[in-house]
């Protein structure tokens, strides 16, 4: 029974880890995009690679969204979701990099931590345009534990860089709110280096 304790806590022993860079992302809905319809083809359910099935038609600005975020919420209530490796394909839920259900405020991406690492954000740094963090979106994300559990498309991760699901977007121009943003130098709690 310790042992299930242990493994579903972040671990005591940390170190805080300086000059992360910090992003967000999202998960798309499609009623708050209205640009004319594009076609979708790929893949009807997870099990399917590079699927070139119609998944129907959806507004171009939310099928970029997808695109950009990995995922959105259609109106009929399935995921489109996609991979850089496998395309697009609808699903029963918005997924990590493992074929999880994305959890928001919990699912993070970061290279060089391994799946399940447990972090915080203790300083959120500066936002990239070297202005101060608003303190509620800094509250916000410093507030919950974040585990790695999602990947970085290849190319835009990197080394200090860590990438916090926020969950389904809450309004029309939701990536012109202060929640969506990116941060610099800011602190992350990891885990210490065992002993070699």
């Amino acid at each position: 029974m310790l042992a299930l304790l242990a493994s579903a806590c972040p671990a005591a022993a940390a170190l805080d880890s300086p000059g992360w860079t910090v992003t967000v992302y999202y998960t798309a809905v499609e009623s708050l995009h209205h640009e004319p319809p594009t076609p979708v083809r790929g893949c009807p359910n997870l099990s399917c690679d590079n699927g070139n099935d119609d998944l129907g038609s959806y507004p171009a600005d939310f099928v970029q969204a997808v695109v950009d975020e990995g995922a959105g919420r259609t109106t009929a209530g399935q995921y489109l979701n996609w991979s850089d490796d496998t395309g697009f394909w609808l699903d029963t839920a918005p997924r990590d990099a493992n074929g999880r259900p994305l959890a928001p405020f919990r699912s993070a991406a970061a290279d060089g931590l391994a799946d399940g690492t447990w972090v915080t954000l203790v300083d959120c740094g500066l936002q990239d345009d070297g202005t101060e963090v608003p303190a509620e979106v800094c509250q916000q994300l410093r507030a919950p534990t974040w585990q790695i559990r999602d990947a970085f498309t290849p190319g835009l991760g990197g080394d200090k860089h860590i990438d916090l699901y926020l969950g389904e977007e809450t309004g029309p121009d939701f990536i012109d709110s202060p929640l969506y943003t990116t941060l610099v130098g800011a602190v992350v709690r990891v885990p210490a280096p065992g002993p070699s």
